[in-house]
């Protein structure tokens, strides 16, 4: 028996106590009626030992408790962040489609007030407007263009020759 089951079993072991006392007692006229174990006191450097791998124990079952609880912290955090990329992606896609409808309606609208213009004309003068967007949002916040109607007609029909090439080689599909 170790010293771990001795503790445990202190009336199993008042009880042999007994027995044995009581066979070897008899012989000399007494009666053992029950003994009784109310501590048992090992050697100071056992305790010590003792403490110090109930220590042990504690902590590796505190280290094990850590990582579980670190695992579901970073499990927590990639599922809230695939959440959140999904969401942006979801926002994303609507914010595209209000715009798509938006332009669908504006071109709509234009072509009906204003004579002679075909979508084609208002695809070109948004594709310019969306472009000059982009320049001053990359930072140029001072373009110069030249002043003539044939110059801003050029720039319109390579943006616009420019936006049909990426269309048909397949980068906006």
């Amino acid at each position: 028996m170790d010293l771990d089951e001795s503790f445990i079993n202190k009336n199993q072991i008042a009880g042999s106590i007994r027995q044995q006392l009581a066979q070897d007692m008899s012989n000399y006229g007494y009666e053992i009626m029950s003994s009784l174990v109310t501590d048992l006191s090992p050697d100071a450097g056992v305790k010590r030992s003792m403490n110090e791998i109930n220590a042990s124990k504690r902590l590796k079952e505190a280290a094990s408790h850590q990582a579980d609880a670190d695992k579901v912290k970073q499990v927590k955090a990639a599922e809230a962040e695939a959440e959140a990329r999904y969401l942006s992606g979801v926002g994303v896609a609507r914010q595209r489609t209000a715009i798509v409808s938006g332009l669908k309606g504006s071109i709509a609208e234009f072509e009906q007030q204003v004579d002679g213009v075909s979508s084609k004309d208002v695809m070109d003068i948004l594709l310019l407007s969306q472009y000059m967007d982009t320049l001053s949002s990359v930072g140029a916040n001072t373009l110069f263009l030249e002043h003539d109607p044939k110059a801003v007609s050029s720039l319109q029909s390579q943006v616009s020759s420019n936006f049909m090439k990426k269309v048909k080689g397949g980068f906006l599909s």
